[in-house]
């Protein structure tokens, strides 16, 4: 397939149809003189105080540090230690599954086989120690 040159989408008005607002350059200067010097800036319905404002990220580090400053918990104690306790069950079943299915397989392989079967984990359970209840 030939490659053909990308070619960005355009709108579909005329360019013709897009006007300019032209203002005069004493006016853009005497808005901005307003502007920085913290005058008040007219509008149709009145006068408003333009507000000074913060660079972005200021608010965030002024809570940083407030938050550094506190000893207060951020997260309720009992939600978190039951999200806690949740993921600490998950990794000793895990765990231990893990390792019964190494020992297992170590007794697949003693007795010359590579599949995994009952009577393998049974016997890794009784070596252990566990307690093994058949139903």
């Amino acid at each position: 397939m030939v490659r053909t040159k990308q070619i960005a989408p355009t709108s579909k008005r005329p360019p013709t149809a897009i006007k300019r607002q032209i203002i005069p350059l004493n006016r853009r200067l005497e808005t901005k003189r307003k502007l920085h010097s913290g005058e008040k800036a007219k509008e149709k319905s009145g006068t408003i105080a333009l507000k000074k404002r913060a660079k972005p990220g200021v608010k965030a580090l002024r809570d940083i540090r407030h938050l550094q400053r506190t000893t207060e918990l951020l997260i309720p104690r009992l939600s978190f230690q039951r999200v806690v306790r949740e993921i600490t069950n998950k990794e000793a079943a895990e765990v231990y599954l893990t390792c019964m299915f190494e020992d297992s397989n170590l007794a697949a392989i003693h007795a010359r086989r590579v599949t995994i079967m009952p009577k393998d984990m049974h016997l890794v359970r009784r070596l252990r120690g566990e307690h093994i209840t058949m139903k």
